[in-house]
């Protein structure tokens, strides 16, 4: 089966050589010096490789199954989350006074990298647990927190967000699930939700479900959805385990991949639940904690890519096939490596590039949320607004393209399951559809994002990204082929941009015809801008002398996204001045 590694020397070039964390003025980033996230990461790295990673295929294969009422994970996954929970790996970021380490975000979003790459379907337990602990902490009464949040911080008990019904996904106003209040302060709830991720199952000793609902007598459509925490099982005065709440798992859902987690349909059939936050504002709940998520979401997609990715890399490395037209490279054997022919080549370089920009872009996000939580900087909090729906959606279709890739250079093999190669895509899959399909991620950054705040984060954007294409440039080559281009995407960019602005009121099925084009659009510049700044990094680490190989490679693979993947900008700009007419010509009934 594969193999995984962290990568940590390209994890520790994006925190310190690209994005300085040391050296920001966030409260708690000057402690985050070399050696110390050198060990961190470290230490996250080792538990991938040694525990998680040799679950994968046993999650996949294995699968969550019902036993008498029980929902039980795959063999040795209790173990594993044991081990995480008690090296305090689910707590890094999490505050002090509730039993966490109070690191920066960013450290969580980097420590989480390798848990997720290694075993997407493992790691979930405690990304929905920490997505519960979030809500809680911002909009929990004094007594919710001291409850809930302790043992949502180590995993003694884990979360899940319960917002989905069969009738209704991205239109939550449809919702019918009811919350009736019984005159203690607790209300009875009754409906299902289907697609919970870790709805149910054995390795904690409860599960806390943050539901939303609807109160009687509220108002119509979103406006009269309220949020909720139903535990499993309901809690004594003092903090341990008293009786079953009339909830359950009603079904496990058969799925295409992430076996490992248990995906339920839950039945709420009169379970107390407790309000969370102001009745009627449960969408506001909800959304405090979706930058986290979706970010989260947007890491799954690329990290599950970058296992798939090494492990090509392995079998190109590894598999003889062929010889090289320009003579061979391994004339001892029978034929020369894979890794020897251009299509292939290509193949991997497509994926290193994404790869190590969608790092770049994910760490800065994480960053800016810091900056954004822990310094109240209102320009980082919608900057990074406007960039999540580009993390979450085109990251994720560019890490399943990256994992579709990565089986093909297994050719015939890569088919076969004992390869280990399809579960990668199969994986990967589901991130462009939960937290907000992709098709929704395009729509929030066209209809929402680009006009938020009157424009200004996407001009302050702009502005970014103009300063780093046009600064002045001694090196010719580094200009031509690493700055030039940057600057012709990010025109691409500002003209579908001004396209929208212009002709969006007037015609909204412009807009919205051309919004999956330009989230793609923006994901290029974004990543590319990400580049510019990592090739003017491993120049600056050149001059030191600092591990020349690697900012060498560094280099090419900056000069490789400029070249055969940034132009794709203007494939999407086209498509975008296409309008809508193209997209709506057909009659519905003449699909």
């Amino acid at each position: 089966m594969p193999d995984y590694r962290a990568p940590l020397k390209d994890m520790q070039f994006v925190l310190h050589d690209f994005l300085s964390i040391s050296d920001q003025d966030i409260p708690g980033y000057s402690d985050l010096d070399r050696d110390f996230t050198a060990g961190v990461l470290e230490a996250a790295g080792r538990l991938a490789s040694d525990v998680l990673a040799p679950l994968n295929a046993v999650g996949d294969t294995q699968g969550c199954r019902i036993e008498n009422g029980v929902v039980r994970t795959p063999d040795g996954f209790k173990e594993a989350f044991d081990r995480i929970r008690d090296d305090g790996w689910t707590a890094i970021d999490c505050a002090e006074e509730w039993g966490g380490q109070g690191l920066p975000y960013i450290m969580h979003t980097a420590a989480n990298e390798p848990m997720v790459s290694a075993n997407m379907a493992l790691n979930m337990y405690q990304g929905l647990t920490h997505g519960a602990y979030s809500a809680l902490a911002i909009h929990g009464t004094d007594a919710q927190k001291a409850l809930y949040l302790p043992k949502l911080a180590s995993c003694e008990w884990t979360g899940t967000m319960n917002l989905t019904e069969p009738h209704c996904g991205t239109d939550l106003g449809l919702m019918r699930t009811k919350a009736e209040p019984q005159g203690d302060g607790s209300y009875a709830i009754t409906g299902q939700k289907i697609f919970i991720s870790s709805g149910d199952h054995d390795m904690a000793d409860n599960i806390v479900h943050l539901v939303l609902a609807k109160i009687p007598g509220g108002p119509e459509g979103t406006k009269g959805i309220s949020l909720f925490v139903v535990p499993k099982i309901l809690p004594t005065e003092d903090g341990g385990l008293g009786d079953r709440n009339p909830l359950s798992c009603g079904k496990l859902e058969e799925k295409m991949g992430i076996h490992g987690n248990a995906t339920c349909v839950m039945n709420f059939d009169g379970a107390k639940g407790w309000l969370v936050g102001e009745e009627h504002k449960g969408m506001r709940a909800m959304f405090t904690m979706m930058n986290e998520a979706r970010l989260g979401v947007g890491m799954q997609g690329w990290a599950t890519a970058e296992a798939a990715y090494q492990a090509a890399l392995a079998y190109a490395q590894d598999r003889l096939q062929g010889r090289d037209v320009t003579g061979a490279k391994a004339p001892e054997s029978p034929a020369d490596p894979i890794i020897v022919h251009p299509d292939i080549r290509r193949a991997l370089m497509d994926q290193k590039s994404f790869l190590e920009g969608a790092r770049a872009l994910t760490y800065w996000g994480a960053m800016l949320l810091d900056r954004g939580h822990r310094k109240g900087d209102a320009e980082a909090e919608a900057l990074v607004s406007l960039l999540i729906p580009v993390i979450k959606g085109f990251l994720t279709d560019k890490g399943f393209e990256g994992a579709v890739q990565a089986q093909q250079v297994y050719g015939g093999h890569g088919y076969i399951e004992e390869h280990g190669m399809s579960q990668f895509a199969r994986d990967a899959r589901i991130a462009m559809i939960y937290e907000g399909a992709n098709g929704i991620q395009a729509l929030d950054l066209v209809g929402r994002k680009l006009a938020l705040h009157g424009g200004k984060p996407l001009m302050g954007l702009m502005e970014r990204i103009k300063a780093v294409a046009t600064a002045p440039e001694e090196d010719e080559a580094f200009r031509k082929t690493i700055l030039d281009p940057l600057k012709s995407a990010s025109k691409d960019l500002q003209s579908a941009a001004m396209l929208f602005m212009q002709q969006g009121m007037k015609t909204p099925n412009v807009a919205l015809a051309g919004s999956y084009d330009f989230m793609h659009l923006m994901g290029h510049v974004l990543l590319g801008y990400s580049w510019a700044q990592m090739a003017h990094a491993a120049r600056r680490a050149l001059a030191e002398g600092r591990d020349v190989t690697f900012h060498e490679t560094k280099l090419a693979t900056a000069r490789y996204y400029m070249a055969r993947q940034l132009p794709a900008t203007k494939m999407h700009l086209t498509r975008i001045e296409s309008g809508a007419e193209p997209v709506m010509a057909l009659e519905a009934a003449n699909f």
